[in-house]
């Protein structure tokens, strides 16, 4: 029988069950190994407050701690919000990871 992805969409090689998390989007209950992993990082403030913030500050150079967050995504959820996009053939045989494009000043 013909096979679509070498790992069967999983990452549990050897593993014979994997607990579920819930998706970020549709709360759905998917297996951990093939959910859809996004980690973010952002301020807790955004930057139009964030200024004002600064300005009514009682301490010089006080840096805001950000929000650190692990985001599940089931796969049709995932391509769905265009958080991941449909390969063609040929480019699901590519396992390098995409380019990170990173901003300039850091």
């Amino acid at each position: 029988m013909t096979v679509k992805r070498r790992n069967h969409g999983r990452n549990k090689h050897g593993r014979g069950h994997v607990n579920r998390v819930r998706c970020a989007s549709t709360a759905k209950a998917i297996p951990k190994d093939k959910a859809i992993k996004r980690f973010i990082v952002r301020n807790i403030v955004d930057a139009s407050a964030l200024r004002d913030i600064r300005d009514a500050s009682a301490f010089e150079n006080y840096a805001l701690p950000k929000l650190y967050i692990k985001m599940y995504y089931s796969v049709e959820a995932a391509v769905h919000q265009r958080i991941v996009r449909v390969r063609s053939v040929e480019d699901r045989r590519n396992r390098e990871p995409p380019v990170r494009v990173r901003p300039a000043g850091k």
